[in-house]
């Protein structure tokens, strides 16, 4: 029995190219999934047929893996962008407010006295 092996790299997550990365991943993807239908019509006996179809699931599994850490990195990353902005926009919120509180005479007490001398 021959079994022939096709192996993905794996890619590392990152959010710049989170995109083109599920896109190079996609291609191994497809040639799996064809390579495993083609194992089902194949001339192979049914031992070899089941060996082959489950390598081929292993592999096809771990590039489904990959591209779904890599959706969750980015949409993290997301997360973190809108929190990191949401946080600006209050401490921006926060300094216009102080600004204004300073530009703002206080109505304390002694303010509205006249004073003769």
């Amino acid at each position: 029995m021959q079994v022939a092996s096709t192996t993905s790299s794996p890619v590392k997550p990152s959010s710049s190219s989170g995109s083109s990365d599920i896109a190079k991943l996609q291609k191994p993807l497809r040639e799996l999934t064809e390579e495993l239908k083609g194992v089902v019509s194949s001339d192979m006996d049914a031992k070899a047929k089941q060996e082959k179809a489950k390598l081929l699931q292993a592999q096809i599994q771990m590039v489904q893996a990959q591209i779904t850490a890599i959706q969750r990195a980015q949409q993290q990353e997301q997360q973190l962008s809108q929190v990191a902005k949401a946080e600006e926009a209050a401490a921006n919120a926060a300094q216009q407010k102080k600004t204004q509180a300073a530009k703002t005479p206080s109505s304390g007490l002694g303010n509205n006295v006249d004073t003769y001398a």
